[in-house]
């Protein structure tokens, strides 16, 4: 007997920013792994881009430019982490892993 067919929210979206969903049996078909090295991939820059925030931040000589891009660059890293988890939480919610 075979899992139950579920949908997985997809760490991207479509070109107009809508969610993309993955609907799958299978934890370890392509497209799930392709999925979990996306997801690791956007935490791992996720990690990167608070390093170099936190840098610009400490800098008091730092300039607009300097902050208004490493706050784009923070934003856009906290929507894949938002939808990252909003992903592995419904799987929990499910059963899934």
């Amino acid at each position: 007997m075979s899992a139950p067919e579920e949908l997985r929210l997809l760490p991207w979206t479509t070109p107009d920013g809508k969610p993309c969903y993955l609907s799958t049996d299978s934890d370890h078909s392509r497209l799930s792994l392709l999925a979990d090295d996306v997801e690791a991939t956007q935490l791992n820059s996720g990690e990167q881009v608070l390093a170099g925030a936190r840098a610009v931040l400490a800098d008091a000589r730092a300039g607009e430019h300097a902050v208004r891009f490493a706050l784009t660059r923070a934003t856009e890293s906290l929507e894949d982490v938002l939808r990252i988890a909003a992903s592995r939480g419904e799987r929990i919610e499910a059963g899934g892993t």
